[in-house]
């Protein structure tokens, strides 16, 4: 994997006590997100970040050019490693420069960039380990804001399954916004996750077995053109792959079956 990197240049405030300044990174997986990166970009409100990363997968647009333009730091996959994976290469990165707490944002201009400090704050008050998104404050303006009324139902059903399956009350667990304390990344064995996107799902359901605290915040829905978004027949094999992550979860829980992403890492 050949790497590109250029530390941002924008001065960040030093901290006088590191206890209370904890260092935040925000990672982007970027695929062909060269048209709404720069608007993602330029909303993260200053000082709220350390520094931000971004992982094209192999993109065909200028989404590489663009990244190191607005001084990212870039890395290149030589090879398309799929949704999962690139989340891979995003993580493995940030605890390797050090990073306290870990937002992760899709660079599409999905969700709202502005609520990264709320994020990072709640995970650094020990509020909480875990926290998503929620794209889904109600059913109208969920609507209004874009989201196709097929994703909306599959979403709600999806939602409300994993909820009852993990003892959440979350109101969006498909969220394309996250932020992890680090002790999450370096507990769970998300290295042994798919590369696709049921990553995010494993992902949760990995904390939740782990005893980690998930929480969410309300961010707009925006849907359009340029944003990304997976068509009906991945979704459906998507929905599938969440139900059999779900039943996973129990049977380990129950103790009949050790599935590889429920076991410690090394």
């Amino acid at each position: 994997m050949m790497m590109t990197e250029e530390l941002t240049t924008e001065s960040v405030p030093e901290a006088t006590d590191t206890a209370s300044k904890p260092k935040v990174i925000a990672v982007m997986p970027a695929y062909n997100a060269a048209a709404t990166l720069e608007k993602t970009i330029s909303d993260i409100p200053d000082g709220s970040v350390d520094e931000i990363i971004l992982v094209d997968d192999c993109s065909s647009d200028d989404t590489v050019e663009v990244a190191e333009k607005l001084g990212l730091t870039v890395i290149r996959h030589e090879q398309n490693t799929g949704y999962g994976g690139n989340q891979k290469t995003c993580y493995t990165r940030a605890l390797e420069l050090g990073a306290d707490i870990v937002v992760m944002i899709h660079p599409d201009y999905q969700y709202d960039s502005r609520v990264i400090p709320v994020a990072a704050e709640l995970i650094r008050l020990g509020n909480c380990d875990v926290i998503l998104g929620s794209r889904i404050r109600t059913r109208a303006e969920a609507l209004d804001g874009g989201m196709p009324t097929w994703k909306y139902i599959a979403n709600r059903c999806l939602t409300i399954t994993e909820n009852v399956a993990l003892g959440q009350n979350l109101g969006d667990f498909h969220s394309g916004f996250r932020a992890y304390r680090r002790e999450v990344l370096e507990t769970i064995a998300w290295e042994n996750n798919s590369d696709d996107f049921v990553f995010d799902t494993q992902f949760l359901a990995q904390t939740v077995q782990a005893g980690f605290r998930l929480a969410d915040i309300p961010v707009p829905v925006r849907y359009f053109a340029e944003a990304s978004s997976i068509n009906f027949r991945r979704s459906t094999r998507y929905g599938l792959l969440t139900l059999w992550v779900m039943f996973q979860f129990w049977l380990n829980r129950l103790k009949l079956y050790k599935a590889r992403i429920f076991q410690p890492k090394p």
